[in-house]
């Protein structure tokens, strides 16, 4: 079937935020990104400053408004720290806008030309759920970041990383009733096909359920999970999110890596904090999972989670959530064939996040 909007990769994604060096610092200390380029007053923008960050072939941008009554002081407002913009590098984003407002897709920006000495970059942009948007940008040679950034003069390097490589995908919450709605979109809007469905039998606790469905693009590199709450006898983690959130948006980022024992550790060391799993889940996890490459009680000791699938397994281990709303967190995945997301874990995790609800008062 014809792509119409063929995507190259995750180009970068932007966080805004109320402070973008505080963020910057957090992101170099806590997760090993280092700092390439400053986009700010020193540089001619007078309305934001941003930094970006990168590891492995990962690009966060995080940006702060200089007034309060720049749109990305009004996202940070009404929704806290959080992803504003998604970018997808496209071979043509004029084409990308055309095919996907043409399908439905409401504009956000009107493909516009940027030059600077690097060369010329194009963007456009649509709005997906929420105040979130999806950016396509056209590259074809540009040697730089992005126009108006100015090299930091520093370079990411091996010995400042802990092992994280790319973004394996990127999770949305939407409102009840909400979820059908987005895959639709994106199946009809951008052409991505349905890798996976959950539903609130799999996906339950004695206290709360949740339903996701998974879309993906035609390679099956750019993955977009989407979930809504469903109903239970308490509150879902996916509920707390949309009150504090003040809305739908990004839930979680997951990051992947080649050695998932060795970047937790250096996570840790670095005093990043991770959901608690019981020891009991590790008792039979060799019976239940059957041969892996990592020793089970290295596992145990960080608490990297383990699940397998007919085409392979994976190691998954989620962050505490790394706002003081009780919104974004991380996910660090180490795949070994597996396309899956650890369905044989979700209990176990979902019961780790309502013991995080608990302890705030929120599982109510």
């Amino acid at each position: 079937m014809h792509d119409f909007c063929p995507i190259r990769r995750i180009d970068h994604l932007e966080f805004f935020v109320g402070n973008a060096r505080q963020a910057a610092f957090f992101y170099a200390n806590g997760f090993g990104f280092t700092n390439t380029a400053y986009r700010g007053l020193e540089t001619g923008s007078r309305d934001t400053c941003s930094y970006l960050m990168e590891q492995g072939d990962i690009r966060f941008v995080l940006t702060s408004a200089l007034s309060p009554d720049h749109p990305v002081a009004h996202f940070v407002l009404e929704h806290g720290d959080g992803v504003g913009v998604i970018a997808l590098e496209v071979p043509d984003a004029a084409a990308a806008f055309r095919e996907t407002t043409a399908r439905g897709a409401r504009p956000a920006l009107e493909p516009t030309a940027r030059t600077d000495d690097a060369g010329r970059i194009v963007e456009a942009a649509i709005h997906i759920y929420g105040d979130t948007r999806i950016r396509f940008v056209e590259r074809r040679g540009y040697r730089g970041f992005w126009p108006a950034f100015e090299s930091t003069g520093k370079t990411p390097s091996p010995a400042d990383a802990v092992g994280l490589e790319l973004v394996d995908h990127i999770v949305g919450n939407v409102a009840l009733g909400e979820m059908n709605t987005w895959v639709r979109f994106f199946a009809e809007t951008m052409g991505f096909s349905q890798l996976a469905h959950f539903d609130d039998k799999t996906i339950t606790t004695e206290y709360s359920a949740l339903m996701s469905k998974v879309m993906q693009d035609g390679t099956g590199r750019i993955k977009f999970p989407i979930n809504e709450p469903a109903t239970g006898r308490r509150k879902s983690q996916i509920q707390e999110y949309l009150e504090y959130y003040r809305g739908p948006g990004v839930q979680h980022i997951a990051l992947a890596t080649t050695d998932i024992v060795d970047t937790v550790y250096n996570l840790r060391s670095r005093g990043l904090e991770f959901l608690q799993v019981p020891p009991a889940y590790y008792e039979d996890l060799a019976a239940r999972i059957g041969p892996i490459d990592q020793p089970i009680d290295k596992l145990a000791e960080l608490g990297i989670l383990a699940d397998r699938d007919e085409e392979g397994y994976l190691l998954q281990i989620f962050t505490e959530v790394v706002e003081d709303r009780p919104t974004v967190f991380f996910e660090v995945i180490e795949r070994h064939g597996s396309r899956g997301f650890g369905e044989g874990n979700f209990k176990s995790l979902f019961e780790a996040i309502e013991r995080e609800q608990a302890r705030r008062g929120n599982l109510v």
